[in-house]
């Protein structure tokens, strides 16, 4: 397989952007630190990725803010921002760029899955050998991480935002031809009650921007008063 590129699709935070669902529980606060966190966590995932690495803000006058995020990376970093429209639509005109410059291997992330980790992308790599297609669903229905050898199917119809995503998006695959695996579940965090997820999946990981949410996680839900469940792990 030639070298897979890791995609890392962003929005930068800043108050009463993004994340309003744990705003309206939390305040925007506690929402701007913890998506601030969040990002950091996927920006580690990029700096340990060991290939090319693309990092796609959603707004074009974002670039030079994305330009500073991993100044470790920046002579081998690209940055492409996104497009206008719905989510479906700036993926596809996001991958029709990147293919058009010779990759092929792209694997997509968002920065709200904390939990993933080395073994995710490995498995996702190793998946990508023999399907055109692989997909990490979240518990909530959505998808953690999208990786495709090939051009992405129309996207822009898809239910975005909804419970009903991921399946949504492996039918589309799968009616374009793809061969699609599919990884275990994980978790992405958009409700205040996915906090106790991050807390439970985390409580161990000795990354460091992992240790720093899960220790901002716990003062958030201490102070909230969220319950902490352990019903099930999703590390």
């Amino acid at each position: 397989m030639t070298e897979a590129t890791l995609v890392l699709v962003c929005k930068r935070p800043a108050p009463g952007i993004g994340k309003q669902r744990l705003a309206a529980k939390l305040g925007i606060t506690a929402a701007l630190q913890i998506a601030e966190a969040l990002l950091a966590c996927a920006l580690e995932d990029a700096l340990a990725w060991p290939g090319p690495v693309v990092i796609a803000p959603a707004a074009a006058t974002d670039d030079a803010w994305a330009a500073t995020l991993l100044p470790e990376l920046q002579s081998s970093i690209k940055i492409h921002p996104q497009a206008a429209g719905n989510l479906g639509q700036r993926l596809n005109s996001l991958d029709c760029k990147l293919r058009a410059r010779g990759l092929k291997y792209l694997v997509y992330i968002g920065s709200d899955a904390p939990a993933l980790s080395e073994a995710d992308f490995a498995a996702t790599c190793e998946a990508l050998l023999n399907n055109d297609t692989v997909l990490k669903p979240t518990a909530d229905g959505g998808v953690s991480i999208m990786a495709s050898r090939q051009p992405w199917p129309a996207l822009a119809d898809l239910p975005w935002s909804t419970g009903r995503l991921g399946a949504a998006l492996a039918y589309s695959c799968h009616q374009a031809g793809h061969s699609v695996a599919t990884l275990a579940h994980g978790f992405d965090v958009d409700e205040p009650e996915d906090l106790s997820r991050v807390m439970t999946a985390l409580v161990n990981d000795r990354r460091p921007a992992r240790r720093a949410l899960y220790s901002l996680t716990s003062k958030i839900v201490l102070n909230s008063k969220i319950i902490h469940s352990t019903e099930s792990s999703y590390a």
